[in-house]
């Protein structure tokens, strides 16, 4: 108590504290402690009603945990959320989405885009996502501007992108955000490389080195398909996660997005270089494209992390309800009911999320001295009764729709499921007037 702040900014008292480390806990009649956006105690009811906090925050019937990291996503792809669904991957993206973003997408469409995911995600209590689309400095700007947490991955094919003319241009505007936004708390950039089959050797061999010299993470959809990696083989003869390692672009800084298709060769080379997994399962399942072996991975000893993907191909940023398929999945892929249970779903959705994004001192988990990110969770509802493990019932029953209350950096960002500083009927209205003109001009038929 004598090291606490005689007068704190915020002071929550949910039923539940659930602080993922360390793993397994589960705190009842607690309460915590925020001063100047960091959390500085976790202590009993009793002792927390003796402080005096500016604002005090009660939810009796609620369970608190580290804000949810999305650390997987387009996020402007909002705007096409359902324009083409039912597909597979390679249909989806040659045939609609590559056209329609070829059409329609300049920094206006990728900051409305972002804006509508951003409010879509803090509404479902993910404080921190990572992005990979065009105009990542529209994308950062926006961000920015809501409060939340955020990697940008610039993106980087050898092709022409709109916002940028090839490759070389793409990582110079994207170098030059990352000086931009290098006194921005909460933004931070990363290399996007989109895949292994849309750069070549000489822009990712520039990507390594750059990468090394500026210890900046690599975001990179990897062994998303089949297809894909067959594709790989019959052309180079060996398979994208090998040419990545002849490459020198296997490192702990790697984020290997997707990762559905692991063999034993694969899967020694994650673990030789300690290279992050994000896993987005319900973008896989819907388009097929395959499902990461996450017991197996996570038995190796590696860190696998969680996200939605855009919401044109999941079709929702909901991290709650990624978090229970990612469950059920692992399930039934690896044949044991026991696998990804509970805690660690939920530690795969923050902590690992945050480790896998490079945050983990900083956000992931309830801890003394980490940022206030922070969800909060009403279980007062008919489908959460009756109660008898909070975070099991979390798992298999919550949604979106249960999130009341978000804080970033112990800012305030969504308040009795109502959210704070966002102008959510001009998103709306913007997003609805823009989809009235993407439809008249695509040939999908639904």
């Amino acid at each position: 108590m004598t090291t606490l702040p005689r007068e704190l900014d915020l002071l929550i008292v949910p039923r539940w504290i659930v602080p993922v480390v360390p793993h397994g806990q589960v705190l009842e009649d607690h309460a915590l402690a925020v001063h100047q956006g960091r959390i500085v105690g976790i202590l009993p009811v009793a002792s927390a009603n003796a402080l005096n906090p500016r604002e005090r925050r009660d939810l009796p019937d609620h369970v608190l945990i580290p804000g949810l990291i999305n650390a997987h996503g387009h996020a402007a792809m909002t705007l096409f959320r359902g324009l083409a669904d039912d597909l597979p991957l390679m249909t989806w993206l040659t045939d609609h989405i590559w056209p329609a973003e070829g059409r329609w997408v300049n920094a206006d469409f990728v900051r409305l885009g972002t804006e509508l995911a951003i409010a879509e995600m803090l509404r479902g209590g993910t404080t921190c996502f990572s992005d990979m689309y065009f105009f990542p400095d529209v994308a950062a700007a926006a961000a920015a501007d809501a409060g939340i947490r955020a990697q940008l991955c610039f993106p980087v094919i050898d092709n022409p992108i709109p916002g940028a003319r090839d490759a070389a241009e793409a990582i110079a505007k994207g170098l030059r955000l990352r000086d931009e936004m290098r006194h921005n708390d909460l933004i931070s950039v990363a290399f996007g490389p989109h895949a292994p089959y849309t750069v070549g050797d000489e822009t990712l061999s520039r990507i390594r080195t750059l990468a090394d010299e500026l210890d900046m993470p690599i975001h990179m959809h990897i062994h998303e398909t089949a297809g894909e990696v067959a594709d790989a083989v019959a052309q180079s003869g060996v398979r994208p996660l090998r040419r990545l390692q002849q490459l020198g672009l296997l490192s702990p800084r790697l984020q290997a997005v997707h990762a559905t298709e692991i063999n034993d060769e694969d899967l020694e080379l994650l673990v030789e270089y300690g290279v992050q997994l994000i896993h987005c399962p319900e973008s896989n399942l819907k388009l097929a494209s395959g499902m990461m072996p996450v017991q197996r991975l996570l038995e190796s000893g590696l860190n696998v992390a969680l996200g939605t993907d855009g919401a044109a191909s999941n079709n929702d940023l909901d991290m709650l309800g990624e978090m229970r398929t990612a469950a059920m999945l692992a399930k039934i892929v690896s044949g044991a009911p026991t696998a990804l249970d509970a805690h660690s779903a939920l530690r795969m959705a923050t902590l690992a999320g945050a480790q896998a994004l490079g945050l983990d001192e900083e956000t992931g988990s309830i801890e003394i001295g980490k940022a206030a990110d922070l969800t909060a969770i009403d279980l007062s509802g008919l489908a959460q009764q009756p109660l008898y493990h909070p975070v099991s019932q979390l798992l298999y029953t919550c949604n979106a729709s249960q999130v009341s209350d978000v804080w970033v950096a112990g800012r305030s960002k969504l308040r009795d499921g109502q959210l704070v500083g966002i102008d959510t009927q001009s998103i709306l209205q913007q997003a609805r007037s823009l989809a009235e003109l993407i439809a008249k001009g695509d040939t999908h038929e639904s």
